[in-house]
Parts: structure tokens; C-alpha cells; sequence
């Protein structure tokens, strides 16, 4: 089992030649792979905010993830808010903060190119 955060989402999904081959692998060997729905949030808010550009409406794009095999998109529950604040970290940006506290309560690896995550996450994969 392995989390994406929202930038491996968006490569695993859409451009798959920007992931790391070691993430490629990651990915295509989980047998689970699970997302948080903060980020379908984030995708949609920088699409609404011209920062991202999709092929496709983001509604499409979100059904088209739910069909995947594997995985699996949990939504943001009292329990992950609270994982969330309880992160000893001094990140502000909710989604990052969301997608770690993930990872965290299932205690599995996380595929991000991010290096502020990296560092704060010992388990990442890139």
C-alpha cells in the first residue's frame, strides 16, 4: 500500500513520464493505492485558479478516478483533521499537511517529488 500526493496523482493519471522510475514502480507494484480527497480539491482549485491545465473537465477527471483499479480515494474525516493538527511540522499548506497525516495513519510509503514533504516524512519515495 502507497499514498500520492497530488503531484504523483496528476503524473501517475496524466503524464507519466514525469514520475521518477522508482515511483513508476512504486506505483505499479502497490496493491493498494490510496489518495485523500483534498486532492481533488487542490486539482480543481489551481484548474479554477489558471495555475493547472487539465485535458478533460475536472468532474470527468475525478469519475475517471474513481473506475481505477487500486485505488482508492478517502475523504478528509474529523479523524484526519485531527491527524493533521497533531503533525509536529511547520507546514501550512492544508493539502500537504492532509496527504502526510495519511500516510502517516496507515504508516505506509508516500510518492511525492516534493522536498519540504521529504524532508518531514521519512518514508517517501521518489
Amino acid at each position: 500500500m502507497i499514498v500520492l500526493d497530488t503531484s504523483a496523482l496528476l503524473f501517475w493519471t496524466l503524464d507519466p513520464e514525469n514520475l521518477s522510475r522508482v515511483a513508476r514502480q512504486a506505483i505499479e507494484g502497490a496493491d493498494r493505492i490510496l489518495i485523500s480527497s483534498i486532492s481533488i480539491w487542490e486539482i480543481a482549485l489551481k484548474v479554477k485558479n489558471e495555475m493547472l491545465e487539465l485535458p478533460l473537465p475536472i468532474s470527468d477527471y475525478a469519475n475517471r478516478l474513481q473506475r481505477l483499479e487500486k485505488l482508492e480515494i478517502l475523504p478528509v474525516d474529523g479523524e484526519t483533521w485531527l491527524d493533521n493538527l497533531a503533525l509536529p511540522w511547520e507546514q501550512n499548506d492544508p493539502a500537504d499537511r492532509t496527504i502526510v497525516a495519511l500516510a502517516t495513519r496507515f504508516d505506509c510509503p508516500l510518492v511525492t517529488s516534493d522536498p519540504v514533504i521529504a524532508g518531514f516524512y521519512p518514508e517517501t519515495i521518489w
